[in-house]
């Protein structure tokens, strides 16, 4: 084999010869025939150095050497030795047994010549051969991206033949990523518009018509309808602006279900230039209150003819309503519920009996203070109906005949053995009488055994009540709850012992006997004893006493899950009180009672500061303790007890102090000066406690006899 060497111009120069004297064949030192770990450690080099692994991202083999600026440009494509390579210029040039196949890794050796060092870095790009032409390239360049360096090397390399700079396969291929801008998004312009309606859904309305400022397209958005479904004002009217009110309900109407408009009188103006447009803006109204609102005739009979689905109409104190209203909502609203048109002194029960016979669904009728209530005709239509549940009659004309014939209507058949009416019971769950002076105890006693469902009773202010009326009724009602007997002067502690031994004892929730003047403790110690329910019980005005709220104090700690604990054992490791919120289960009302002293309200306080309570007493009283209380109570509900027990011991130092001074005879100037360090120890105590240890200066004052 022959090799064209440098110098040679002939080309016959022997590759033999080229090294050493004629004869003397050039070799090339044998590498050492490396075995098992050393031998996998080398394949695992010269894997390591192939391109396709760089641009996988694998590291190459720690020993193999990357220094330097890596970096081959380009691939010698001229191979004789290998059976896969093609030959360009003198056909006797040679690879050196490296094969150039597209399919084989650069560093691949041949198979067939292995006679080089595999750890030498020759790379034998071409040869110069002086006197001859080359007709093809010797060499050629790599891709673009693979290209490893900078870009302005690779954009300045020239496209034919680069030099080897450094070991190019050591390093990985860099891919090239094109740039990309970041792009700014807008989130509230691009989000859509039903997510941005159920943002504002989260707003009162009052800030739904405060953003509306902010822009056009803000203002469009919190005037859409699906905002506006309820628009309940009783809570605003005073600061929303009627021209916004107006926008509101012509915007959203169609989408309108529940317009109370309860005390905007500033819409008074409006009515007249926009009313026709507001009704029939708003046709799909279901529940509508106008109470206290002033509002024409006109618009209003626009509003009911208008919306014929109307379920619950509240027209309290509305001066317009009359008997024409009521005839138009008997005729366009069958589907009604509920109506309330107390107050509403231009009307009778004329209007109130055509509703009766159109609105068969009928439930809840609130008429109070309304005239006609004695006419039969009308009692024995509601008689006929039977579907009333809550009734609210107070301060009426309604007399002992009109009731008889509301329960029992006309003629009926008397049971021989009872003496009572054999009619179908009443639907009637909440009565109120309240004021209606024309009734009786003949009245209430035809309640008994006619009301069965009856859970809510008011009877207040019917001064000629005895305890006769409720002797009978106690017992027909075994699913009263709310009981009230206000100012009812003739009856005695026989009722409210009969109460506590009726079948709705147990349950009664809230009683009410203020201003009974003649119910004490014989009668109240048996209601605190047999109704374990109670939940509100009003006693101003009454003759009960301490034993009174002793024993409810008593029977709430009953009702307590919690057992009560020691108070040394309910200390934590640092000596302190753990903090559990109690909550209220009883309210007690007992201003200007006599016979309730400090040492009552003293018990009450005491027991509420019971370790490990979860059920406490709430307590009105005297004015002169009522600061006191407030502020014991407040500690007591967020669990500071050690505050509470301190402030309850001086409290009652002071109030024992006040005693002593106000009493004659020996040492009361000595007891007046122990009063008076009491008084300013529970004025520290109301404000928090003394600061910093030092009680807080006084100016002694002066006192002119």
């Amino acid at each position: 084999m022959s090799q064209r060497m440098p110098g040679d111009p002939d080309g016959t120069t022997d590759l033999s010869m080229a090294g050493g004297p004629r004869g003397e064949a050039l070799r090339f030192e044998e590498p050492v025939k490396l075995k098992g770990r050393k031998r996998f450690l080398q394949s695992l080099q010269r894997i390591s150095s192939s391109p396709s692994l760089a641009r996988m991202g694998r590291v190459p083999s720690s020993n193999y050497r990357t220094g330097g600026k890596a970096s081959m440009s380009c691939v010698s494509l001229a191979s004789s030795s290998s059976a896969y390579g093609h030959t360009y210029g003198n056909p006797s040039q040679s690879s050196v047994g490296f094969s150039t196949a597209p399919t084989s890794a650069v560093t691949t050796p041949a198979p067939d010549n292995q006679s080089f060092d595999l750890k030498s870095r020759i790379r034998i790009i071409g040869q110069n051969v002086p006197g001859q032409t080359v007709t093809a390239p010797l060499t050629a360049p790599l891709p673009p991206e693979v290209r490893t360096g900078p870009k302005e090397a690779q954009h300045h390399a020239a496209p034919e033949v680069t030099a080897i700079d450094g070991d190019y396969f050591s390093k990985p291929v860099l891919q090239v990523v094109p740039d990309r801008k970041p792009r700014n998004i807008d989130f509230w312009d691009e989000m859509p518009d039903e997510i941005k309606v159920h943002i504002f859904c989260f707003l009162k309305p009052w800030e739904i018509v405060r953003c509306s400022a902010v822009s056009k397209a803000w203002h469009k958005m919190c005037f859409d309808g699906q905002l506006w479904t309820n628009i309940d004002t009783h809570e605003y009217y005073r600061d929303i602006p009627s021209a916004s009110l107006v926008r509101i309900m012509t915007a959203a109407g169609p989408f309108v279900r529940d317009l109370n408009l309860r005390g905007c009188a500033q819409l008074w103006e409006r009515w007249t230039t926009h009313g026709q447009a507001i009704s029939d803006a708003c046709q799909n109204l279901e529940y509508f209150s106008l109470e206290g609102c002033r509002i024409d005739r006109g618009s209003v009979h626009s509003f009911l003819l208008d919306n014929t689905r109307l379920v619950h109409i509240n027209f309290c104190g509305v001066q317009a309503i009359t008997n024409s209203e009521l005839r138009t909502i008997a005729h366009r609203c069958p589907q009604l519920e509920s109506l309330n048109v107390s107050w509403c002194i231009h009307m009778d029960t004329k209007g109130l009996h055509k509703i009766v016979q159109c609105c068969s669904k009928l439930k809840e009728l609130k008429a109070s203070e309304t005239r006609g209530w004695a006419e039969k005709e009308f009692m024995l239509e509601l008689f006929k109906r039977n579907t009333l549940e809550r009734l609210v009659v107070s301060h009426c004309d309604i007399d002992d005949d009109a009731l008889q014939l509301l329960l029992q209507g006309s003629d009926p058949e008397i049971d021989p053995l009872t003496d009572k009416a054999i009619v179908p019971t009443r639907r009637f769950r909440h009565l109120n009488f309240s004021r209606c002076n024309l009734l009786t105890d003949k009245g209430i006693k035809s309640l008994s055994h006619n009301v069965p469902r009856l859970a809510g009773l008011q009877v207040s202010h019917i001064i000629s009540l005895t305890d006769d009326a409720f002797q009978h009724l106690f017992e027909g009602t075994p699913l009263l709850t709310h009981l009230d007997m206000e100012e009812l002067d003739d009856v005695t502690n026989r009722t409210l012992q009969i109460l506590a031994q009726a079948p709705c004892a147990p349950i009664l929730q809230h009683l009410n006997i203020s201003y009974c003047e003649n119910l004490g403790d014989t009668g109240m110690l048996h209601v605190m004893r047999y109704c374990k329910s109670l939940r509100t019980v009003d006693m101003d005005n009454t003759r009960v006493s301490d034993l009174v709220l002793t024993e409810a104090a008593a029977q709430v700690r009953k009702r307590d899950h919690r057992q009560i604990i020691p108070f040394s054992e309910a200390l934590d490791c640092y000596g302190n009180v753990p903090r559990i919120a109690p909550k209220v289960a009883l309210h007690l009302t007992v201003y200007d009672c006599q016979n309730v002293t400090w040492t009552g309200i003293r018990e009450i306080m005491s027991r509420n500061t019971e370790p490990n309570r979860s059920l406490v007493v709430s307590l009105k009283c005297f004015y002169g303790y009522q600061d006191t209380v407030n502020e014991h109570m407040k500690r007591v509900r967020s669990g500071r007890l050690d505050n509470a027990m301190r402030l309850e011991r001086k409290w009652a130092e002071y109030m024992i102090a006040t005693e002593e001074a106000g009493a004659g005879g020996a040492g009361a100037r000595r007891r007046r000066r122990r009063a008076r360090e009491a008084a300013m120890v529970h004025a520290d105590e109301e404000e928090g406690g003394p600061r910093g240890g030092r009680r807080r200066a006084r100016s002694g004052g002066c006192v002119v006899m």
